[in-house]
C-alpha cells in the first residue's frame, strides 16, 4: 500500500483509498512519516481480520514538507518499521518543500541491491537534488523533475518507486 499512499499524497487533485491494509504497529512507519510530512491520511473501517488489525486508508493530495527520518526520530526506532519503504519515502521527499534527511539506514545497502546508491543514481537522472551519505541520503525537494530511462536493478521496490516518481516527471520515462 505504501506506493499508492505516496502517489495519492503527491499527485495533484487526487484521492486514493486502499482497503483492508494491515496496520500492525511494526509496519506503519510509512504512515507516521507521511503524516509528519503533512500528508492528509485517514484510517477508516478499522477491524480485526485473521488476527491482524486492518483498515481502509485514504490519502488525498497534500502539500508535503521535508522531514528527518532516523533511528531516534519520534522517540522510537522507526527505521525497522519502514526500512523497505525508504525508497518510496524518498519519492515523497522529491515532491516535498524543503530538505528530507534519511539516516541510520545502512541496512539499505544489503537489500536486493544497494538501495541507497540505486535511489541516488536513478534520481540524479531526472534532475533531483539528492546526495548519498554513508547511512542514507539527503533530498532537496520541491523542484520540477524530468523523465528518464530508469534501471530497476531487478529490485521490485525500486521498480515501484521509480514508477510512482515517473508519474509526476515532465516527459516520458
Amino acid at each position: 500500500a505504501a506506493f499508492f499512499l505516496v502517489l495519492g499524497a503527491i499527485m495533484p487533485n487526487s484521492q486514493i483509498t486502499v482497503t483492508n491494509v494491515g496496520i500492525n504497529p511494526t509496519r506503519t512507519g510509512i504512515i507516521d512519516v507521511l503524516k509528519d510530512m503533512g500528508a492528509d491520511i485517514t484510517l477508516e473501517n478499522v477491524h480485526t481480520s485473521a488476527g491482524e488489525t486492518v483498515a481502509d486508508i485514504t490519502v488525498r493530495s497534500s502539500s508535503l514538507k521535508g522531514t528527518t527520518v532516523c533511528k531516534n526520530c519520534r522517540n522510537c526506532d522507526i527505521i525497522p518499521r519502514l526500512i523497505d519503504e525508504l525508497p518510496i519515502i524518498a519519492v515523497a521527499a522529491v515532491f516535498a518543500d524543503g530538505q528530507t534527511v534519511i539516516k541510520d539506514a545502512q541496512e539499505l545497502k544489503v537489500k536486493e541491491t544497494n538501495r541507497i546508491r540505486a535511489v541516488v543514481d536513478e534520481f540524479n537522472k531526472c534532475g533531483i537534488d539528492i546526495t548519498e551519505t554513508d547511512d542514507g541520503m539527503i533530498i532537496n525537494g520541491g523542484k520540477s523533475i524530468h523523465g528518464a530511462d530508469f534501471k530497476t536493478y531487478d529490485d521490485h521496490r525500486m521498480a515501484m518507486s521509480l514508477t510512482v516518481l515517473a508519474q509526476l516527471a515532465d516527459g516520458e520515462s
